[in-house]
């Protein structure tokens, strides 16, 4: 019997084996939402970063062991899985299935990974006092030097985990697009309306929609060769994720910006985009989170009219003059 002959490399085969399909070329049956996995949100992550993003889907035992967690300045250097059970009012074994549901084995390797991110913030300056939430007895210097220090820190962390990835897809998707409509409610309708006065001074379609039932409508009669982008900070506002719903079904390709990966807007979304923003009671859904969805979302504007140079030069060049004529 002869031999079988050797296995070849990856390197060693052709691109022919293994085509490469442009986005556009895919039809929307074989681009399913990605998997959690493969958003960006995977292990590699820091393990605050991945803590802070499952927080509104956490139980109540769980949540309160994870603000456990999060808190800058515990005073138990050395903590054991009984004692974050007895701090949060829980029991063990909501303990441990809230770090094994974070792809940690041992608490032991968990709590070390939450060190070494806290001493991360540390060395950039990130003290407690300059990031603990806003309280009555701040002065106006504190409140600077929080709202400062947490706005950094957004940013900071959504560029460290930004899916690359994701955000080329999403470039590609917009660019292809015939018509893209835009919808948020709340903070995300003032980031998407930025978005989509940018895309128009490059002569992209884009329709950015601050009424529901508008959003609603257009979604369910959206064109083919067209796309829909929806942004929620926490994932589940109702009217954003209905509007991507209703755009899947109508078969138009559908992108997702959200804090968090296990959010119900990410089960619509053929691609979705994740920001890292931190946030407080006092700044909830306004600052942290605005700041993380902007950098985004200039990042996929620049993408989009890389992509088209000569003819988005020359679109801005042309705004730019009249806009002057009115200045």
């Amino acid at each position: 019997m002869s031999p079988r002959p050797p296995t070849r490399r990856l390197s060693e085969r052709g691109t022919s084996e293994t085509p490469t399909r442009r986005l556009s070329e895919r039809g929307t049956s074989e681009t399913p939402t990605r998997r959690l996995s493969e958003r960006g949100t995977s292990e590699s992550k820091p393990a605050t970063i991945r803590l802070r993003a499952l927080l509104p889907s956490l139980k109540p035992a769980e949540a309160r062991v994870a603000r456990v967690f999060l808190e800058p300045d515990s005073g138990e250097p050395h903590p054991t899985i009984s004692s974050v059970a007895a701090r949060a009012e829980t029991s063990t074994a909501t303990v441990v299935r809230l770090f094994q549901r974070l792809g940690y084995r041992h608490f032991k390797a968990f709590w070390m990974d939450l060190t070494l991110d806290a001493r991360r913030d540390e060395a950039a300056g990130a003290t407690t006092e300059a990031t603990g939430d806003i309280d009555r007895s701040d002065s106006l210097p504190d409140i600077v030097a929080k709202v400062y220090t947490n706005s950094w820190l957004s940013l900071a962390d959504t560029v460290r985990t930004l899916d690359v990835g994701a955000l080329a897809e999403a470039i590609e998707l917009i660019s292809g697009a015939a018509r893209v409509d835009l919808f948020g409610a709340g903070a995300g309708a003032v980031v998407l309306h930025d978005l989509q006065q940018k895309l128009s001074r490059i002569g992209q379609t884009a329709l950015f929609w601050p009424d529901t039932h508008a959003a609603w409508t257009a979604a369910a009669a959206l064109p083919p060769g067209g796309a829909a982008l929806g942004v929620s900070h926490s994932g589940e506002t109702v009217d954003t994720v209905e509007f991507l719903r209703l755009a899947r079904a109508r078969g138009v390709r559908t992108i997702a910006l959200t804090n968090h990966g296990e959010s119900p807007i990410t089960e619509h979304a053929e691609v979705v985009l994740l920001t890292a923003a931190r946030e407080d009671p006092f700044r909830s859904g306004a600052l942290g989170s605005r700041t993380a969805q902007l950098l985004v979302l200039d990042c996929l504007f620049i993408g989009v009219a890389q992509a088209n140079y000569d003819g988005s030069m020359e679109a801005l060049r042309e705004t730019l003059r009249v806009l002057r004529s009115r200045r």
